[in-house]
């Protein structure tokens, strides 16, 4: 596109440094700047429409321009715009989610910590690891335990617990307290015959033998996401979150779920811990706990851990963590109005149901010549490009076809998400059957066009 002087575009140029953007790429093609949105549709500011097939940021759950929200908001704000919740102080709203949210999650899960985002509250579950096993008179036990194509933030703590290389390049990370293992991924990790069945014995064993070389008094807890997001959509195998649970609870390790992707129905499920029967001692939230109306994000904790917590606070006089919008009374207002329409319009089932459409739909695609793997589980979902299919051999350079069929798909007025050369589908949970249908024909028309791009020998572009 042409950049015009003076324009939004030359405007976001000049002043606007961007996450997750190449710089100079982004100097040379501007932005598409986004007007307004309305259900799943957004539209940009030259009037042109796009199914939001990633929901945002895989967090839109109940679809752009809900008025309710916008009320919710508007009420708060006239009565009490802003508080704080350290020193004893508190207000309505923080109050309500924190019981809606225990109410509502797996049990064994009694206390809830405010945060502004994910990453906030991933660093938040590391201090609150280390607190707690000071509380215990354990000053070794410290060690965290991730994945490598995980996911848990881009602060210098919660970067140190992602396992993805775009992360930490030219960050100097991970800090030196996180240990990764093998991602579960049974098409590109597991070795040759390999069963899924078998592929979590490995991962098990090997995450055993990680805490044993490490010496389980040195390692706090193990995290993972159910199931990972911008790793790829990665699906573990079934029997993967037991074998690891039991791994953990072996040597005295915390079990860490990370749901800010997976949390509030995503997986046709109300949490993912339940897809898998996860029992963590900790669980973190954020993403579909507003829609991302407004910025909030959660930490869950078991009541042993608080009371181990408290005591400690009692001896020290004061727990020394928190945030100026810790509990904001606008973003928990927003929060406790989202899971009124998530429950009353029967969004999780309708994830369910309208998800098991979206993966017969992606499934279609398994025999095109680019895909490798199409995989998910109830409204996330994903389709792996790949060189050759019979070796699974990665293009060369990775991402390069990932992004073209990328901008292919926006020309046809949808937009996804290139993880490399996986493509990744995570629309709001409000989306019809009807809709879901439109997505998978815009897609594979953006597929074809980097069917024929690719047999041309990937032309300049």
């Amino acid at each position: 596109m042409t950049i015009l002087p003076n324009s939004l575009h030359a405007r976001d140029v000049a002043y606007q440094f961007h996450p997750y953007t190449n710089a100079r790429r982004h100097e040379r093609i501007g932005p598409m700047v986004i007007d307004r949105g309305s259900g799943v549709y957004v539209y940009d500011d030259q009037g042109r429409e796009y199914i939001e097939a990633l929901a945002g940021l895989w967090s839109v759950a109940v679809g752009f321009g809900e008025q309710r929200l916008v009320d919710a908001a508007t009420r708060q704000m006239a009565r009490l715009p802003y508080y704080h919740t350290f020193s004893h102080k508190s207000h309505e709203p923080s109050i309500e989610l924190a019981e809606k949210l225990v109410k509502m999650s797996p049990d064994g899960l009694d206390h809830v910590f405010f945060t502004n985002s994910g990453s906030e509250a991933n660093d938040t579950v590391v201090k609150l690891a280390w607190y707690y096993n000071n509380a215990l008179d354990r000053p070794q036990k410290k060690k965290f335990i991730a994945r490598n194509g995980g996911y848990h933030g881009i602060t210098v703590v919660a970067g140190s617990l992602t396992g993805l290389q775009v992360n930490q390049r030219g960050f100097d990370l991970p800090l030196p307290f996180v240990r990764h293992v093998t991602c579960p991924h049974h098409y590109r990790y597991a070795e040759a015959g390999e069963s899924e069945e078998a592929f979590a014995d490995r991962l098990a064993a090997e995450l055993e033998a990680t805490i044993l070389a490490e010496g389980p008094d040195t390692v706090a807890a193990f995290i993972g996401e159910p199931v990972m997001g911008a790793g790829g959509v990665l699906v573990p195998p079934r029997t993967y979150w037991q074998k690891v649970q039991e791994v953990c609870r072996r040597y005295d390790v915390l079990v860490v779920a990370d749901e800010v992707i997976n949390g509030f129905g995503r997986l046709g499920t109300l949490f993912a811990c339940e897809t898998f029967d996860i029992k963590p001692d900790l669980l973190v939230v954020s993403k579909q706990i507003t829609s991302s109306y407004q910025p909030l994000a959660a930490v869950l904790f078991s009541d042993a851990v608080y009371q181990a917590i408290a005591d400690q606070t009692e001896r020290l006089g004061n727990f020394g963590h928190g945030f100026t919008a810790s509990g904001h009374p606008v973003a928990t207002a927003v929060g406790l109005e989202n899971l009124a329409i998530i429950e009353e319009r029967g969004l999780v089932a309708n994830a369910a149901k309208v998800g098991a459409r979206l993966q017969a739909g992606l499934a279609t695609f398994a025999d095109h010549p680019l895909v490798g793997e199409v995989r998910g589980i109830g409204l996330i979902g994903a389709v792996e490009l790949v060189a050759d299919k019979a070796t699974k051999a990665k293009f060369d350079p990775p991402g390069k076809v990932g992004l073209y069929l990328f901008e292919r798909a926006q020309e046809h007025g949808l937009i996804v998400r290139a993880i490399a050369d996986t493509i990744a589908f995570c629309p709001p949970l409000i989306i019809t059957e009807a809709q879901i249908d439109e997505v998978l024909a815009r897609f594979g028309r953006a597929l074809d066009d980097t069917q024929a791009w690719v047999v041309a020998g990937m032309p300049a572009v």
